[in-house]
């Protein structure tokens, strides 16, 4: 059993429009059918799924500019998911939010950052990925917004995502963290090295450790915030692991590191709101990932072995 007993709120957003492949739209159904509310109240939570936002499909939609392909119906998503974080953590639920391409992370990022800023507080940013998620339309080569949902929470990019919400940068780059990475384009990587985030590279971790660089990172983003956002895509853990991903580079975290992450920020973080993103079913075999996102979502809930 969880030590700490929450209230969650589950939201699905069934979007695969800010991805190169199709088929992450079914993500949350993946998620959910791998038991994720029974084993989320096994542990003494107390579960309300929302349901899953009305996203427009690709069929039915102008892709619009090639360096902002599918942005108006994506702005519109990420509105309307920005509402529901904001909702949920107004009633004294954490939510959780199950994609859908990592475009999302820009509307729940919003309504998260947003209902602490009323109250006059910041949040840490925690980003697990293969990929930076750090380009702009300037430096974007494919034009997927999902690809760009890092820099515009930093403040970087289309005017309109940067300013969802009204306010911008949603977090500062003190307090931010991206574990993971493998995978960089080169506009990405100087956007980074400029920025002030902090990054760890897949070599890092091989180097120093799950253990080491989770716990600075927990530091890091914990520092003068109320808490942190958890933004974790599926494709950072190594494909052998994680099949099920629109994007998958080899050489990614073990199953095992990230559980280990993951029962670390239970046991040394308050973690506000967990986005699960990118899993991708049409690509999977036999649902593992959809499985290891609900697993995931249970150890940074409070399972533990023993």
């Amino acid at each position: 059993m969880a030590k700490k007993k929450r209230s969650i709120g589950v939201i699905g957003v069934p979007i695969d429009l800010g991805a190169g492949r199709r088929g992450v739209d079914m993500g949350p159904s993946a998620i959910r059918i791998a038991d994720l509310e029974k084993r989320l109240e096994d542990l003494g939570h107390k579960v309300e799924d929302y349901g899953d936002l009305d996203v427009m499909i690709p069929e039915t939609q102008k892709v619009g500019t090639g360096k902002l392909r599918y942005k108006k119906p994506i702005l519109s998503a990420c509105r309307d998911l920005m509402k529901g974080v904001e909702k949920c953590l107004g009633e004294g639920r954490m939510p959780l939010v199950l994609g859908g391409d990592h475009s999302i992370a820009i509307g729940s990022v919003a309504g998260s950052t947003n209902f602490y800023a009323r109250k006059g507080e910041s949040l840490g940013l925690i980003w697990f990925d293969a990929h930076g998620d750090a380009n702009t339309p300037e430096t974007t080569p494919s034009g997927n917004i999902h690809g760009m949902s890092l820099a515009v929470s930093l403040g970087f990019g289309d005017t309109d995502l940067v300013h969802l919400g009204g306010r911008a940068p949603k977090v500062q780059p003190r307090n931010t963290v991206l574990i993971g990475i493998r995978d960089l384009d080169p506009g990405e990587r100087d956007f980074l090295k400029k920025s002030g985030v902090t990054c760890y590279t897949m070599r890092d971790l091989d180097e120093r450790g799950m253990r080491d660089v989770l716990d600075e990172a927990i530091r890091l983003a914990s520092d003068g915030t109320a808490g942190i956002h958890l933004s974790f895509d599926l494709d950072v853990v190594d494909p052998e692991d994680a099949p099920g991903t629109g994007t998958p580079v080899w050489g990614g975290i073990s199953y095992r590191e990230a559980h280990l992450a993951m029962e670390m920020f239970n046991d040394r973080a308050n973690i506000v709101a967990l986005d699960l993103v990118e899993v991708n079913p049409v690509l999977d075999s036999q649902n593992m990932t959809g499985i290891l996102a609900a697993e995931l979502a249970q150890s940074a809930l409070g399972k533990t072995i023993l």
